[in-house]
């Protein structure tokens, strides 16, 4: 794992975490920062695995079909 699929898992953590916090306290605006840290966090370690993807590619010689 690479520094932006963690640094995504984490943020992901945090904000389903204030997200349920919200909801639990009624506080709508936290619930909502919640929701986009999670949606934000998804987001990094996808791009995360896209470049770990990307640079395996570039690291396998190519095999012919």
């Amino acid at each position: 794992m690479k520094k932006g699929q963690i640094r995504g898992k984490i943020e992901q953590i945090k904000g389903d975490l204030k997200e349920r916090f919200g909801g639990a306290s009624k506080d709508r605006s936290t619930q909502a920062e919640g929701w986009m840290e999670n949606k934000k966090g998804k987001l990094r370690e996808g791009v995360g695995n896209l470049k770990e993807d990307a640079e395996r590619e570039r690291k396998e010689p190519e095999r012919e079909p």
